[in-house]
């Protein structure tokens, strides 16, 4: 039997390897050649999957790894040298991936048996037994289950503490001249190193062209875990001087701080360096042996163990619909800004500046800077999706899409109960980017309103019948009355000055 590790399954904590067996690794480069990726996300993938086979080697696995360009080729190869083999596989995360590895392996001569991921902590039976015949799925609901499933933060029946969220201790601003703990370094090999200048050079001749407009990666700036070891030295450092404030400032936002108190383990939680239970029950042993504050450990687990599985299930569930779902009709082109990070606007600026470097933001800089600012301006859901598996690191289509067409773009209804849209208000409390702006947080129309502002009212305007009979939107539209005709006319005005400065690239 030959076991076929894929490069987001670089794990032996769970799942089939076995030394007896023989593992089957394929780098297939083509994928990165039909659709943009960031450089730092291809650098992590190949050189996680070529240290991780190392590694297997080292402890007395028999490895095969194979380059070629398409995937169907590195199989093909490997049916050349093993025919008729039975193959099994770790079920793909991304939708239809079981059902297309099965058609080449038949293809090829082969036989593939799909076992499934036990990288997750809730299954696909569990999950569907919850979700039973439930009108709408809750993420706060799902987490519940989650916490009295695992044990994680409990006292018997009840949450430890006597509440089950912490959210609303979790939006404090820090003071100024606040200095979060340095994000952790790691010391790479000379393959890593090689791996990352062959991507610059294999990958990203064309970054100075349309789309990207040049500058895009910073090789200096690449820091992200390729093995294990360095995994484990991650979760370690944020467990360690991280955590304790990760909780008051998970929502904050600071110019130039793209790390702040968040964990940075995304990306090898989602190649299978670390798992979830080994993540959760570190941060749960900072939390009783050092007394680190509740709400930044329910704040992590609640990411971990609540949201990262839901979105895992709702992808699985709702696909292929999902993927291009558009509720509201959205139908405007994304800014050409978001590629090439030239705007005068100073959230934007800044955030798009950390994922042309470095692949990455923080959770709340894709909600409510990119995913909201589309949102209001009118962007397309699945454009905007395209864009986010392009910049980031930690991006797969499994839990990059839910998290932009619905809770970012509102585009489906599945689970999000309103859009995410705010006015410059929501920036300039969570951040300190509006005192450096040249436009005017305090304005909606005429020179210098901000196009958060303008936007946002324009977004409810045209949007109207889709959402005034929502519950959680009666607020807003009240406020929304509250303008006279004329207001709402300069508004509009003002929406269709600065779409047309957005598409001219002087926003």
């Amino acid at each position: 039997m030959t076991v076929l590790v894929l490069g987001d399954q670089l794990t032996r904590t769970v799942g089939p390897l076995d030394r007896d067996g023989r593992v089957l690794m394929i780098e297939a480069h083509d994928f990165a050649r039909r659709h943009p990726y960031h450089p730092h996300k291809l650098a992590l993938v190949f050189a996680a999957m070529r240290r991780f086979r190392d590694r297997l080697r080292a402890d007395g696995y028999t490895v095969d790894y194979r380059k070629f360009e398409t995937f169907a080729e590195g199989l093909n190869a490997h049916f050349e040298a093993h025919p008729e083999d039975d193959i099994t596989v770790v079920r793909p995360a991304s939708h239809g991936g079981a059902d297309r590895l099965r058609d080449l392996v038949t293809d090829a001569g082969g036989s593939l048996t799909v076992v499934e991921d036990e990288r997750f902590l809730c299954s696909p039976a569990e999950f569907d037994e919850w979700a039973g015949d439930r009108d709408s799925l809750t993420h706060e609901s799902f987490y519940r289950h989650m916490r009295r499933e695992t044990g994680y933060l409990m006292d018997g029946d009840e949450p430890v503490g006597g509440e089950w969220n912490y959210d609303e201790q979790n939006r404090e601003t820090p003071p100024e001249g606040y200095e979060p703990p340095e994000p952790p370094t790691f010391e790479y090999d000379e393959e890593t190193r090689e791996v990352i200048e062959w991507v610059e050079s294999e990958f990203s001749g064309g970054y100075d062209d349309p789309p990207y407009g040049g500058d895009w990666a910073d090789p200096d700036e690449f820091q992200w875990p390729v093995t294990r070891e360095q995994a484990l030295h991650a979760l370690e450092r944020f467990a360690e001087s991280r955590l304790p404030e990760f909780g008051p400032y998970q929502d904050a936002m600071r110019e130039g701080e793209w790390a702040m108190n968040h964990s940075l383990l995304s990306a090898p939680l989602n190649l299978g360096l670390l798992t979830p239970d080994e993540v959760v029950e570190r941060v749960l042993d900072a939390y009783e042996s050092r007394d680190v504050p509740l709400n930044s450990v329910e704040g992590y687990v609640r990411q971990v163990i609540g949201w990262r599985e839901f979105l895992r299930h709702v992808y699985r569930r709702e696909m292929p619909e999902l993927a291009t779902a558009n509720q509201l009709g959205q139908t405007e082109s994304l800014p050409e800004f978001y590629w090439t990070g030239e705007t005068d606007m100073a959230c934007l600026s800044d955030v798009i500046d950390g994922v042309r470097r470095r692949g990455y933001s923080h959770h709340i800089e894709r909600l409510m800077i990119l995913s909201n600012f589309a949102l209001i301006y009118g962007v397309e859901p699945a454009e905007l999706n395209r864009w986010f598996h392009a910049g980031y690191v930690d991006a797969f289509h499994w839990v990059t899409t839910p998290n932009v067409i619905e809770m970012g773009s509102f585009g489906a209804g599945v689970f999000a109960t309103k859009p995410y849209a705010s006015s410059a208000n929501y920036v300039d409390k969570m951040s300190d980017y509006c005192s450096g702006c040249p436009y005017y947080k305090t304005k909606t129309t005429g020179e210098g309103a901000c196009p958060f502002n303008t936007f946002y009212w324009d977004f409810l305007d045209r949007n109207e019948d889709e959402l005034r009979s929502n519950h959680r939107m009666g607020l807003v539209y009240g406020h929304l009355d509250d303008k006279d005709d004329a207001e709402m006319e300069q508004i509009r005005e003002r929406a269709t000055e600065l779409r047309e400065r957005a598409e001219r690239g002087d926003l």
